[in-house]
C-alpha cells in the first residue's frame, strides 16, 4: 500500500492547528489580570436603629463620634442615602437582595414562629432570592456575616434557609437582638452551633469575630465581610467609663447610656479600620451606615434609652417620612483614589447589590432589581438615579404609608378603601390580598426635599405641574410594586 505523505502531513497539521488552545494575547491576558486584581475586599457596617442625627459628624452636638468623623472626612459623606424599609427585616433583605423587601415578601420585622391568622409566622428571605455574598462568591469571593441576621422567623433552624444558603461562608449571629443586652450576650450562632455567654460588648464581639475570621481564613481570595452591629437598639447596655464620660451631659442615666452606645460603636468600627488599613490597606471599599431610623422614646416598654435624633428629619423609626428611612451613610475606599466630600446625591441601600457586583466583575442576577450601581459616582461624584425610590410600609405609624423619591421631590399618599384608611398591615397574605390591592393611593402631600428637609410645606397646590407628574408616574411604580409583592399562603397539609 503506498502512503501519500503529503496528504498525511496536511491533515497531521490541520488536526495540531485545530487542537491548540486558542492564545490570548498580551491586551486581553493584561485585562484579565487587572480585572481579578482589582477585586476590592468589601465591608459593609451596618448600624440597628441609629439616627440621621447620631453621628458628631451628621451635627450630634454630644456624642463623640471621632473614628467616623475620619472616615468621612476622608472618604464620602451622603446627606440623601436611604435605607430600604424604616425597620428592621424588610431592610436587611432588601439590601443584601438589591429588591425593594416587598417583592421579597418581607414587610415588617420578623417575629418569632408563633402561628398567626396573617401567616406572618411564615415570613424569611426565601430559598430563591439573590444576595450579595452569593454573587460575590461567584467571581472569587470568601464571605462573612458578623452580628444580627434578623432575616427569617426560625433562626438556626433547617425548616427555613439561614445565611450560609444566601452565600456566606462564615456566619456569627443572632436571630434578632443580643440578649440579654448588649452586655455579655448568650445568643449567638456560629455556623449552626449555638455559643454560649460571650464577655463583652456586642459591638466590640461582632468585630472581634470579624477581624479573627479574615485573619484565620485559609485563603488568599477577596473578601466580603458584613458586621451588623445590634446597638443602639434596644435592650441598651454600655460600658460603665463611657456611661460616666457622658453622665454630666446627658439629661439622665439612660440617655448617657444610650450616648455612650453610640460612641462604643465608634471604638468597635475604629479598631475595625485600623486592622483594615494595616493589613488590606491597598483596595478595601468601607460603608457604614444604618438599616433604619431611631426608636421612639417609650414607644414599648423597653425602649427606656431610646434617645436617638433624626436631627432635621420629620419623623422616627416606623414612619414614611424622612426620619424612618434616610439614614446616615459614609464611604471610603481605603487604598485607592476616589471623590471625596460631602454629597447630597440620592442613594439607596439597594444600589449595594449591583455596585459589588460591578466593582468585583460578577454578573447581575437575572431578576430585575431595583437599584443601580454607582461605581462612577465613587469615582467622580455624579449620579443620576435611573428611576425613582419607592416604599410601601403597611405599618407605618404616619398615616401615609406610602412615598416616592424622584429628584428633589417626595409624594406620600394614604391608603383608602371604601373611603376608609386602611388599618396597620404587618403582612400580605391570601386573605388581604384583594383587600390591599384594591386600596386607592389618597389625599397627596408633595415635598420639595432640597428646600425643606423637614417636610413642612405641602407643595401641591402650589406646584401643580410638579405635582401632576409625580402623581402619575407615583401610580405607575406602586402598581408594578403591588404586582411584584409576594403574597404568602400557607398550605396546610
Amino acid at each position: 500500500m503506498r502512503i501519500n505523505y503529503t496528504l498525511l502531513f496536511s491533515c497531521l497539521l490541520l488536526f495540531t492547528i485545530a487542537c491548540k488552545p486558542k492564545k490570548i494575547n498580551n491586551k486581553e491576558e493584561n485585562t484579565l489580570q487587572t480585572a481579578v486584581q482589582s477585586q476590592p475586599n468589601i465591608v459593609v457596617l451596618l448600624c440597628d436603629d441609629l439616627g440621621y442625627g447620631d453621628l458628631s459628624s451628621f451635627g450630634h452636638p454630644i456624642i463623640k463620634t471621632p473614628n467616623l468623623d475620619k472616615l468621612a472626612e476622608t472618604g464620602i459623606k451622603l446627606t440623601n442615602f436611604y435605607s430600604t424599609s424604616p425597620v428592621c427585616s424588610p431592610s436587611r433583605v432588601g439590601l443584601l437582595t438589591g429588591r425593594s423587601p416587598n417583592k421579597a415578601g418581607v414587610y415588617d420585622f420578623i417575629p418569632g414562629p408563633k402561628k398567626s391568622e396573617d401567616n406572618r409566622d411564615l415570613v424569611h428571605m426565601q430559598a430563591d432570592e439573590v444576595t450579595i455574598p452569593s454573587l460575590l462568591k461567584t467571581a472569587g469571593y470568601d464571605t462573612c456575616l458578623s452580628g444580627k441576621w434578623h432575616c427569617n422567623s426560625r433562626f438556626n433552624s433547617k425548616a427555613q434557609p439561614q445565611p450560609n444558603d444566601f452565600g456566606f461562608d462564615h456566619w456569627f449571629s443572632t436571630h434578632n437582638n443580643a440578649s440579654p443586652s448588649h452586655h455579655n450576650p448568650k445568643n449567638f450562632v456560629r455556623n449552626g452551633e449555638k455559643v454560649g455567654e460571650i464577655e463583652g460588648f456586642s459591638s466590640q464581639i461582632v468585630v472581634n469575630e470579624a477581624i479573627n475570621w479574615i485573619e484565620n481564613k485559609k485563603s488568599n481570595k477577596p473578601f466580603f465581610l458584613e458586621v451588623a452591629f445590634h446597638e443602639p437598639h434596644e435592650p441598651i447596655a454600655s460600658p460603665e467609663n463611657l456611661v460616666q464620660k457622658y453622665l454630666p451631659l446627658a439629661k439622665n442615666l439612660q440617655q448617657a447610656e444610650y450616648f455612650a452606645n453610640v460612641e462604643n460603636v465608634d471604638i468597635a468600627v475604629g479598631r475595625l479600620v485600623a486592622f483594615l488599613k494595616e493589613k488590606y490597606g491597598d483596595n478595601t471599599l468601607v460603608i457604614f451606615t444604618s438599616d433604619n431610623g431611631p426608636e421612639t422614646l417609650q414607644r414599648h416598654p423597653k425602649a427606656k434609652h431610646s434617645y436617638g435624633t433624626p436631627g432635621e428629619l420629620k419623623g422616627m423609626k416606623l414612619w414614611t417620612n424622612e426620619a424612618g428611612f434616610r439614614v446616615p451613610c459614609i464611604i471610603n475606599w481605603i487604598g485607592k483614589e476616589m471623590y471625596t466630600g460631602t454629597s447630597s446625591k440620592v442613594l439607596s441601600a439597594l444600589d449595594f447589590l449591583p455596585t459589588f457586583v460591578d466593582i468585583a466583575h460578577a454578573k447581575l442576577p437575572k431578576r430585575p432589581i431595583d437599584g443601580q450601581s454607582i461605581k462612577n459616582f465613587l469615582n467622580t461624584g455624579d449620579l443620576e438615579r435611573e428611576k425613582p425610590l419607592i416604599w410601601a410600609f403597611y405599618d407605618a405609624i404616619n398615616e401615609r404609608r406610602v412615598a416616592m423619591r424622584s429628584g428633589d421631590w417626595k409624594i406620600m399618599a394614604r391608603l383608602e378603601s371604601e373611603n376608609k384608611v386602611l388599618p396597620n398591615i404587618h403582612n400580605l397574605y391570601d386573605g388581604n390580598e384583594a383587600f390591599v390591592k384594591n386600596a386607592e393611593l389618597t389625599n397627596f402631600v408633595l415635598f420639595n426635599l432640597k428646600n425643606d428637609i423637614s417636610e413642612s410645606e405641602d407643595l401641591v397646590y402650589k406646584e401643580p405641574e410638579v405635582f401632576e407628574k409625580m402623581k402619575a408616574e407615583f401610580l405607575v411604580q406602586y402598581k408594578d410594586l403591588l404586582d411584584e409583592s409576594h403574597i404568602w399562603v400557607r398550605n396546610e397539609e
